[in-house]
């Protein structure tokens, strides 16, 4: 994929409406936006960045990001926490090739959410 010299890459996604946590293949996370840290701060929020990811997760869910971390599958739900919806969308980080990790997007969305099906034309 072509990309502009224009855009930070970085730039946009700390400012994200969206949490984003990248780690790499060990659990070690490398990279929390500005939202994540927010999300996160009663855990600890940007201190969070160098520890692993999976010392965040209780059983059996430790066990299911242990297995995407080496199978490289994605992990796609939605969750309900404090009255707020969230799609939380989980997927294996590729760099040239290679499975180096996950990244994890968890949006905020709305309890009746439209959903339309579209036709080919």
């Amino acid at each position: 994929m072509a990309q502009s010299d224009s855009i930070n890459n970085s730039l946009w996604l700390d400012n994200a409406p969206f949490a984003a946590t990248v780690c790499d293949k060990a659990g070690i996370i490398q990279y929390m936006n500005r939202k994540a840290c927010e999300t996160f701060a009663s855990d600890g929020g940007e201190k969070l960045i160098g520890t692993n990811v999976l010392d965040c997760h209780p059983e059996p869910s430790r066990t299911k990001v242990l297995d995407m971390l080496e199978r490289g599958e994605s992990n796609i739900y939605t969750i309900e926490k404090n009255g707020v919806k969230k799609l939380i969308y989980q997927m294996p980080r590729i760099e040239h090739g290679k499975l180096c990790g996950l990244v994890e997007l968890s949006l905020e969305i709305p309890f009746d959410m439209p959903h339309f099906i579209r036709k080919n034309s």
